[in-house]
Order: structure tokens, then sequence, then C-alpha cells
């Protein structure tokens, strides 16, 4: 985790973005020494809503955990079996 003050965040700050967008670091800023804001990369911003919109999704978590319910009774579907239905959604397209 990097922590900066906010006045060496603002002395710094085209470094911390590129920083953030390349690394995907979050760099904690504080303010009188107690943390007051977080800079990090857009993907990662978007990527943390789109879980909690799954998340806060019902249907979509009850499907989850039946997936991995069927998962843990070793019923998938192995390489053949999804190349066999791609190959037939292509015959139907």
């Amino acid at each position: 985790m990097t922590t900066f003050s906010l006045a060496d965040a603002k002395a710094h700050l085209s470094r911390l973005v590129a920083q953030v967008s390349g690394q995907h670091e979050r760099v904690y800023v504080t303010v009188h020494g107690k943390p007051s804001a977080v800079l990090l990369a857009t993907a990662d911003l978007e990527s943390l809503e789109e879980t909690i919109e799954i998340l806060a999704d019902a249907d979509a978590m009850r499907r989850l955990h039946a997936s991995d319910a069927e998962l843990a009774r070793g019923h998938a579907e192995t390489l053949g079996d999804l190349d066999a239905a791609m190959q037939r959604r292509r015959a139907t397209t």
C-alpha cells in the first residue's frame, strides 16, 4: 500500500497517475495524517463496480451458487462438449 500526504500527492500527481494506471496499484492520500482519498486506475474502478453489481443481483448470485454446486458434484462440460456446442451454434447462424 502506497500512501502520500495531500501535499506530496499534489506535487507528484502526474507520476502517481501513471503509476496507478500502469501498475494497477492503489495510492492512498492522507489529509492531516488521516486517510482521505484513494487514487486507482479507471479499469480497476469499473471492475469493482461490476463486481458490486453482480453481488447485488440476487438472480445472478443464485445462478453462480448453482454452478458452483454442479462443479462440486463433478458436473462439468468437457472441452469436446463445448467445441460441439460451438459447432452447432455456428451451423445455425
